[in-house]
């Protein structure tokens, strides 16, 4: 089947372009100028974009600008700048004279109207969408002073990063108390993340190459893929929109023991008649290892990591983008004793040297007036691993992976005045993924070689009305590791009670299918001892029902905006996988195998709220209670006794965690802020080794708290300067207990990734 998908694609991408009747000759202008409502002043470096056009500009000192060599038709305008409303509007463009649209903007302290693409698959406000999509933005990654997205996504209510290694440092984030493999995470709304590059994923892409992350939470953004059963991470990488560049550079400090320095740099080029486009990213991090209780063995391992990419579009028509993307990450991590050692001569060591290249294509073809448009895609990742897990000298520890994981689609889109029962825009595709994975670590007796195909097609119906919106859809999927094609139906319903009210109402279904690895298929070390993981003969696939509803209010009080949002969600899943301890009869080797248990039940609310008085002060809090229970007791560990020990709490799943963001601008050139992150208790599993008996460990709560200053000023030809810094966790709420020396729990982990840390920083751009 997968050679006539492949044929079909081939045949639109050569024959879309062949769409557009005939080229149009003549061209027009649109020109303008952005003031702001109170003050008339002007409103410099705004975006203004022509909307599925791929062409724009950004306003000038004076608040004026130019949009040139433009097909005569009719399109929509789009203006946005930090800390005003967006505003659209129709424009007619002729060649006979230049089209003149000016725009008084109002202020707006967050973005309720801002443009998101994870509700539908289409470009829709966020307060039309018919789910609810929270969106992080490179103002949150400066006010966090975050440099790879793992340091941000703790910033969204709902969402929590966690380490879950003393030695590697892999980070996973959960989405509703769910761990890292129930979500999704795209690339420009590709599922190109496998599940061997999502183990460091987040900390391998650098916020210097993310334009926007738009997070669904729960299932009810099904058509990306059935396995966003606890959410959907959409990771939106920088498009080139005027000629600007920017250099960053910050040196930080672990506690006073380590260090770390991280250098970025962006650079964006478009043409006159913006027929194309190209924007460039590089970023650099060198981390220092960390020893929290100076037992000689790291708590944060050493990290060298170089990444590269772009981002560029071409028109050959007046209706058609081609758009292309390419990024490279070449990343050292080592943790465990004796780094300057050989990894065979220490007592651990865990260590990874990743090379990986990923890049897409794709075309998106408009007519009627931007109302139907066709889209063929291909995106492709390919990682190469080399890795050492092992103890006690091992020398046969030491193995290779290799993993290539391609996707190709097409998906029409097409808006129609009538549709049975009103105005609706429907939305079909057609999706292709492939995963082949060769992992070996021949001191383990492991060569496991696997291969995933999954065929898909969605589609969906979405009805909009003055005050409802209601969309119908569905994705089936066929899992080569599953026996039976897999029907995952979706329903949301919008209501607008008003303009600054929305209530929404979500159902979904979707699973979670076998695979051959994830964060915890890697060899931990436990006591000394290196354990696998291994999937059972008869395991079965994870299915889900997932449930939500929410209400969205904004108001202003005088000269202040608030927003508050309140969502509730429960998430029922059937066969959910567990691991339970086996032994190798052969071998006499002891392993974790995963099996299906009985199931278990996610629940509780979500709660944002925000408050801000223009750009002079912005209060922004999050917070989450939530329920995470198996249905019935499930084997955790089984100890030397063989008295097996059972949990019903889902482990590493706090009941109630949060955060706030507070930024203050009352100077002109000057920026404070102060952030924290609340982690509530937990059950967390401690293994055997350090200590004489397995436990299941009831964790402190911690809050840590972060603060920066920034001071801004210019120079000639529109160069700004910034200089910037802070400490993260100031207070140093870090895990006491830990394991420590040869025999410690590697994976006994919890509480804050990192240590109080100074930094400093500098970044130099373009205006």
């Amino acid at each position: 089947m997968k050679h006539y998908i492949l044929l079909l694609m081939a045949f639109l991408s050569l024959n879309v372009t062949n769409i557009e009747a005939s080229p149009r000759e003549k061209t027009g202008v649109i020109r303008g100028k952005i003031n702001e409502k109170y003050s008339k002043e002007s409103v410099p470096y705004a975006t203004v974009q022509l909307v599925g056009h791929g062409s724009g500009a950004v306003s000038k000192d004076d608040g004026t600008f130019v949009i040139e060599h433009l097909a005569e038709g009719k399109y929509l305008l789009r203006v946005q700048a930090m800390g005003y409303r967006t505003q659209e509007v129709d424009v007619i463009v002729s060649a006979q004279k230049p089209s003149v649209v000016d725009f008084i903007l109002a202020e707006e302290a967050f973005m309720v109207d801002e443009v998101v693409v994870s509700a539908n698959r289409n470009e829709v406000s966020r307060r039309n969408a018919p789910v609810v999509v929270n969106v992080m933005s490179t103002k949150l990654f400066e006010t966090v002073n975050s440099t790879d997205l793992a340091k941000s996504l703790s910033y969204q209510s709902g969402l929590r990063v966690e380490n879950n290694c003393q030695n590697c440092g892999f980070p996973q984030v959960r989405i509703n108390g769910l761990e890292g493999p129930y979500s999704q995470i795209l690339i420009n709304s590709r599922p190109v993340i496998s599940a061997l590059s999502g183990v460091y994923g987040l900390e391998q892409m650098p916020v210097n190459m993310i334009e926007r992350v738009e997070v669904v939470r729960g299932g009810g953004s099904a058509l990306f893929g059935a396995n966003a059963v606890g959410g959907t991470i959409n990771i939106i990488t920088k498009d080139p929109i005027n000629n600007s560049f920017q250099v960053a550079s910050t040196f930080s400090n672990m506690n006073g023991k380590s260090w770390e320095q991280y250098v970025g740099a962006n650079a964006s080029f478009v043409s006159k008649d913006n027929k194309y486009g190209l924007a460039l990213y590089q970023a650099y991090r060198n981390r220092n290892p960390y020893d929290a209780d100076d037992d000689g063995f790291t708590e944060l391992g050493k990290l060298n990591m170089h990444t590269f990419g772009l981002r560029g579009y071409y028109r050959p028509t007046d209706m058609g983008r081609l758009t292309v993307e390419y990024h490279t990450t070449n990343e050292f991590r080592r943790g465990g004793n004796k780094l300057d050692m050989q990894p065979h001569e220490t007592d651990i060591t865990e260590q990874t040297k990743h090379v990986i290249n990923s890049g897409g294509l794709s075309y998106d073809q408009y007519w009627n007036e931007y109302k139907q448009k066709l889209s063929v895609y291909g995106s492709i990742q390919h990682t190469d691993r080399k890795s050492y897990y092992g103890a006690e000298q091992d020398p046969d520890a030491y193995g290779k992976t290799y993993d290539l994981t391609w996707v190709v689609g097409g998906m029409f889109v097409g808006k129609m005045d009538n549709c049975l029962i009103g105005p609706a825009t429907f939305t079909g595709g057609l999706e292709y993924q492939d995963n082949d994975l060769h992992d070996v670590m021949l001191g383990y007796g492991r060569d496991m070689e696997q291969k995933v195909h999954i065929m898909g097609g969605y589609v969906q119906n979405e009805w909009d009305w003055e005050r409802f919106n209601l969309l119908i859809g569905g994705r089936l999927d066929k899992h080569n590791l599953v026996n039976n094609a897999i029907f995952s139906p979706r329903v949301n319903f919008l209501y607008k009670a008003t303009d600054n009210l929305q209530a929404r109402l979500t159902y979904s279904t979707g699973f979670r299918a076998p695979q051959a690895y994830d964060e915890d298929l890697h060899v931990a070390a436990v006591g000394g001892e290196g354990i696998q993981i291994k999937l059972s003969d008869d395991l079965r696939e994870e299915r889900s029902t997932s449930y939500s509803g929410s209400l969205d209010w904004t108001t202003y009080l005088g000269h202040w905006q608030t927003n508050i949002l309140v969502e509730g969600f429960y998430t029922d899943l059937r066969h959910v996988f567990v691991l339970e301890d086996m032994e190798d009869p052969t071998t006499q080797s002891v392993y974790k195998e995963r099996r299906n248990g009985s199931g278990a039940r996610v629940y509780g609310a979500n709660i944002d709220a925000k408050i801000a008085h223009g750009r002079d002060v912005q209060l922004q809090v999050g917070f989450t209670a939530q329920r995470s229970k198996y249905k019935k007791d499930e084997v955790w560990t089984t100890p030397e006794d063989n008295v097996q020990l059972t949990t019903r709490n889902m482990p590493r799943t706090p009941n109630l965690y949060g955060y706030f963001t507070l930024t203050t601008a009352f100077l002109k050139n000057f920026e404070w802020s102060l952030t924290g992150i609340y982690t509530g208790k937990m059950h967390v599993p401690h293994m055997a080794g350090y200590i004489k008996e397995p436990v299941m460990e009831r964790t402190p709560e911690f809050m840590e708290l972060g603060t920066k200053l920034s001071y801004s000023f210019k120079l000639k030809d529109n160069l700004q300067i910034q200089l910037n810094g802070g400490v993260q966790n100031m207070f140093n709420k870090f895990q006491k207990d830990l394991d420590k020396g040869t025999f410690r729990d590697s994976n006994y982990f919890y509480g804050p990734t990192q240590p109080r840390t100074y930094f400093v920083g500098l970044k130099i751009s373009n205006l």
